[in-house]
């Protein structure tokens, strides 16, 4: 498995259960996510992306399809978050640049229910760690909303350096937003990101 290989699935027991990382399926997970979604649109609406310049969005399954041309193409790793094989959110790297930057973006979302018990955390870990490792990437930004307190604790956890304020940096909730920048290289992990989360425990 090299740089730009997809898909690819993670899977590590954790905390009495099994945290995984896997591709959408356009087709089956339809209805599942759509419910999270739905269920959840109070809980992550204030940190949602927006677009400035509204266009049609696209369907589930034009999206799930675009994320995954997108991946092959070494650009985007799109993974679902799932605890024991339900869907509990999703972790993405995106703007992967290869060349001379080597780097990439992580985002993430959980839903209501599943958040508290560490697997945010956890699972952004096994993502930097496939990023590190198998992408070979060097460098990682996890870009947060200073009011967003619960994801700055995800960094917090995991050590990434915060690098200062992006102001208006993305369309977050129907508005321009400043974020907090944190970043990670990765000759800065010793070990592993997993191996860092599981000695907080």
């Amino acid at each position: 498995m090299g740089p730009g290989t997809w898909p690819v699935t993670l899977r590590r027991r954790y905390r009495g259960g099994e945290l995984g990382l896997r591709p959408l399926h356009p087709r089956r997970d339809l209805q599942e996510w759509s419910a999270l979604r739905a269920a959840n649109r109070r809980w992550t609406g204030p940190w949602d992306s927006t677009n400035p310049f509204p266009e049609p969005a696209l369907g589930f399954k034009a999206a799930v399809k675009e994320q995954n041309a997108e991946a092959r193409a070494g650009r985007l790793l799109p993974w679902a978050m799932t605890w024991n094989g339900a869907l509990a959110g999703q972790v993405h790297i995106f703007t992967i640049v290869r060349g001379a930057q080597q780097g990439g973006t992580i985002g993430y979302w959980i839903g209501e229910r599943f958040a508290g018990h560490g697997l945010t955390p956890m699972a952004v870990a096994m993502a930097a760690d496939h990023a590190f490792g198998v992408e070979r990437l060097h460098r990682l930004e996890i870009n947060v909303r200073p009011d967003n307190a619960n994801s700055l604790r995800v960094v917090e956890k995991l050590g990434w350096r915060d690098e200062g304020v992006r102001r208006e940096f993305l369309h977050i909730d129907g508005a321009w937003r400043d974020h907090r920048s944190f970043a990670l290289l990765r000759h800065e992990v010793d070990g592993t990101l997993v191996q860092r989360v599981q000695n907080l425990e």
